[in-house]
């Protein structure tokens, strides 16, 4: 009775051993994870926006970002002119001048066809991975840097209620006035984001 008892025991310790051999070997193997995890808009799965357009990913901004999700240009006027020349190449001919929508959906309202979008991790995602439809991936036309300027634009033409502008602290939400149709920014505005080249 006893060889018995001690080969089922010694049986379920195997069994319970291998189990968890086979469980560790399913999982990925990464380091620890630290900041934020940005997942493609539509599978859920984890970008490695390491990858894409060379460049811009050593700037304060994005490197705050990318630990944080909070985008230091929000608010910033030489951003924004930067983002107001980025969104006019890369996203007005389906979103439309204003972000109204166009072929692709409206961007400056508080309805938004990916939830995930009311946050600038969820835009900067869609952004950097595609979503469905004919909104590819942009991470081989735009920067981190970039990207980071386009949102603050996008969210600069926001028109909706500003309660509902998740992306805004509350200090941004007591000064925020939403854009004017005409409203120009000077091309010689100081802030964060040098000068784009021409």
């Amino acid at each position: 009775m006893m060889r018995k008892t001690t080969t089922a025991t010694a049986f379920a310790a195997l069994f319970t051993l291998g189990a968890a051999g086979l469980t560790a070997l399913a999982q990925p193997q990464s380091a620890p994870q630290s900041g934020v995890v940005f997942r493609n808009t539509v599978t859920g799965e984890s970008l490695d926006v390491s990858q894409g357009k060379e460049g811009g990913r050593d700037t304060p901004a994005v490197k705050k970002f990318l630990e944080t999700g909070e985008n230091l240009y929000i608010d910033d006027k030489s951003c924004l002119r930067n983002g107001e020349s980025l969104f006019a190449t890369s996203c007005s001919g389906c979103h439309g001048h204003l972000a109204e929508g166009k072929l692709g959906p409206g961007l400056n309202d508080n309805y938004w066809t990916y939830p995930s979008n009311t946050t600038d991790v969820g835009l900067f995602a869609t952004i950097f991975g595609g979503a469905n439809g004919m909104m590819g991936p942009h991470n081989e036309n735009l920067t981190p840097d970039e990207m980071l300027q386009t949102i603050a634009w996008i969210r600069h033409l926001y028109t909706g209620p500003k309660q509902d502008a998740l992306w805004l602290n509350d200090q941004q939400k007591a000064n925020y006035t939403p854009y004017k149709q005409g409203e120009v920014i000077p091309k010689d505005a100081k802030g964060q984001c040098k000068p784009l080249e021409e």
